[in-house]
């Protein structure tokens, strides 16, 4: 049997499970396993400036192609508790990372050793698993679980904590015999799935609900076939954004109390059933849920059986991969049509397309400073259909998410639960990891990307390009919006007058000659007309020089965006309306 440190199997067991790629920090308690990753070869690794940098790196891979897992490594002690915040923003959203630390030897792990800290007790909330390893013949088994782990039912993060000593130690172990374990998902049966079909040909204005949980388990393929045969209009939610195309005539928009089309809650509250898949019903797409669920039936398919009436009882539910379900869904469905069964849906679809062509936001503005809404407009031209956002929160996403165009699954990358800060700029290093020739296009408020903005290294060294769009109000803008209720406006503004950079104004930090000294390229546009041209040469810049090239909007201070603090039917829309079509030019239906 050969032998080998547990290091050097871990790492040849990351590789015969897919892995190809790898973010992390080295420090002295995980130094094994990066000298096992440097001769076991196979695995490329990209060097982050923080830990935490590394795991939403991690998370942006994994997002980006079915089938990917990223995986992000660290020391002990610091190194783990960094990462913590990347295991709850995968968890959040179902998204399968591994996480890799050192520890102290198992001899003084509990008596204060350096940087000795209990990390799977820490990370036990925020994983599926989360396990420090004690004997080293058991690193083998311990990591074949956690692909496992990842893999079966709803998807997640695990912790793999490694005491020093343990990666040392020599193992037998035979890396081509390994093989990974079956992946379990739950499936729905034939009963099931003609139940729930038998309850949507019985209303009369039906909507799908396409969640993240179609995009993880890549079947929008699927979703689009069964909406198109069943000629019911689908209500993507944020993480489900790009099942269908924006354009696409059954796609009604989305439901909220921020990320939402006006349209999209007209639909939902003229519908009377509901089959939601791969959804788990987020307070910030219903709203209360009395105003959400009058009227009309629920059925809800998931992976996770007790997220089913988790947030409200179901008329009907089915625990099922999104996947597996829909094959069934669509099984039946023709079925159904062969026999003359289906309901014609026309008549319901048309009147969704007819909203979304009424009750559109202006976005064409020409003031100066920017409004924020004509960024997007913009963006909208220059950035097409190929294109992935990334972004995290606040109110550029939500502007982001109201105004502008997803076509495809997985090119709306958006970190939705936890929606920590600073996520975007690492997410969007580790997306264009994982499509080095796509167009990546990442989207930040002036707070979110001074967060972790040193990670723009990270793309300069390793020649990672991308396009940033900053949209710069020196305010903590989503903050100050919500302090209104308070009648505040206390600290949240970032506003001062830069001695260094004295044309500024009160706009503070000088993003361009920041971005310029981290090794990348910056553009600051102040006018709407130098939007599109600045978008175009950024593209150029990116292609030329292969690092990310910023390009920062400076926006008028104060722009409140449409939202809702309680239900999907008061949504305060504070700006002004389209009320014409050049209001909204580049609305993906034409406004009538």
């Amino acid at each position: 049997m050969p032998r080998m440190t547990a290091a050097r199997a871990a790492v040849e067991i990351l590789k015969r499970e897919g892995v190809t790629d790898a973010f992390g920090v080295p420090g002295a308690a995980i130094n094994p396993f990066y000298a096992a990753l440097r001769a076991g070869g196979g695995i490329h690794h990209t060097l982050a400036r923080h830990v935490e940098g590394a795991s939403h790196m991690a998370e942006g891979y994994t997002r980006a192609h079915p089938g990917n897992i990223g995986v992000c490594v660290g020391t002990s002690g610091p190194a783990g508790t960094d990462m913590i915040t990347g295991l709850y923003s995968a968890t959040g959203d179902s998204i399968p990372i591994l996480c890799i630390t050192g520890q102290a030897p198992t001899a003084v792990i509990h008596k204060e050793d350096f940087q000795a800290v209990d990390i799977a007790a820490i990370a036990a909330p925020v994983t599926k698993a989360a396990t420090t390893v004690l004997e080293a013949a058991q690193v083998p088994g311990v990591f074949q679980q956690a692909f496992h782990l990842m893999r079966s039912g709803r998807p997640g993060p695990v912790l793999i904590d490694l005491p020093i000593d343990v990666q040392l130690t020599e193992i037998e172990f035979d890396p081509e015999t390994y093989e990974p374990l079956p992946v379990h998902r739950p499936k729905a049966t034939r009963k099931q799935v003609e139940k729930a079909l038998a309850m949507l040909n019985a209303a009369e204005r039906p909507l799908l609900v396409a969640g993240g949980g179609i995009i993880n388990a890549d079947a929008s393929d699927l979703l689009v076939e069964f909406a198109e045969l069943t000629g019911v209009p689908v209500i993507p939610t944020l993480m489900g954004w790009g099942t269908l195309p924006d354009d696409h005539r059954l796609n009604a928009g989305m439901v909220g109390l921020q990320t939402s089309h006006r349209y999209g809650n007209a639909t939902f509250l003229e519908s009377d059933f509901v089959l939601g898949i791969g959804n788990r019903w987020a307070n910030r797409h219903t709203g209360k849920l009395d105003v959400y669920t009058q009227g009309r039936t629920f059925v809800h398919v998931d992976i996770e059986p007790t997220q089913i009436g988790k947030i409200f009882a179901p008329d009907y539910g089915i625990a099922s991969d999104a996947k597996a379900a829909l094959e069934l869904f669509v099984e039946v469905a023709k079925e159904l049509k062969a026999a003359g069964e289906l309901p014609d849906r026309g008549e319901w679809a048309a009147s969704a397309q007819q909203r979304k062509a009424t009750l559109q936001r202006r976005t064409h503005f020409d003031n100066v400073p920017l409004k924020p809404q004509r960024v997007y407009e913009e963006m909208n031209r220059a950035f097409g259909p190929e294109t992935r956002y990334v972004t995290t929160i606040g109110l550029s996403q939500i502007a982001g998410a109201q105004l502008l165009h997803v076509y495809k699954p997985r090119h709306w990358i958006n970190c939705g639960q936890a929606g920590p800060l600073g996520w975007t700029i690492p997410a969007a290093l580790g997306v264009a990891t994982a499509d080095p020739d796509g167009s990546v296009v990442a989207l930040s408020g002036d707070y979110d990307f001074q967060f972790m903005l040193e990670e723009l290294a990270v793309g300069a060294q390793h020649r990672i390009p991308y396009v940033h769009v900053l949209v710069n109000n020196s305010y903590l803008g989503l903050i100050r919006q919500a302090q209104r209720n308070f009648d505040m406006d206390y600290q949240v503004t970032l506003e001062f007058e830069n001695i260094n950079t004295p044309e500024l104004g009160v706009y503070g930090v000088d993003h361009v000659k920041v971005a310029e000294g981290l090794g990348c390229k910056a553009i600051r546009v102040t006018e709407p007309d130098q939007l599109l041209p600045a978008f175009e040469e950024a593209k150029k810049l990116a292609a030329e020089h292969r690092v990310p090239v910023i390009v920062e909007a400076i926006l008028e201070r104060v722009t409140n965006i449409a939202m809702s603090g309680t239900d999907i039917g008061s949504v305060n829309e504070f700006e002004d309306l389209a009320t014409e079509p050049g209001h909204a030019p580049t609305a993906v239906v034409p406004m009538r």
